[in-house]
């Protein structure tokens, strides 16, 4: 049974995730070296893990142990994402600048 990566992200992806951060995606944050060599490590890991379950054509079941390991390893990622700070944006710069300069 052939499946589209797609497939496997939307199937691992819209399992509930316990404790999920709330991640703005129009924010960049600050990534220390150590938290960006954990996330690439992670990524390789859980696309490794995506493939090998797409080319030996994995059914997809709540309790397969290899969609449950891949969603670990997803909620991880996102914890170590979120746990790095948010860059400020310009205009929060700013305003922290004003409020110091003009009390």
């Amino acid at each position: 049974m052939a499946t589209s990566p797609t497939t496997v992200f939307s199937a691992v992806h819209s399992a509930p995730v316990k404790g999920r951060a709330l991640v703005r995606k129009d924010r960049h944050r600050r990534i220390s070296p150590e938290a960006g060599h954990a996330l690439e490590k992670l990524g390789h890991a859980i696309e490794y893990l995506a493939d090998e379950y797409i080319h030996r054509g994995g059914t997809f079941n709540r309790n397969d142990a290899e969609l449950q390991a891949v969603q670990m390893l997803m909620a991880i990622n996102r914890e170590i994402y979120s746990a790095c700070p948010e860059v400020p944006t310009l205009g929060e710069r700013l305003h922290a600048w004003l409020n110091v300069r003009h009390p």
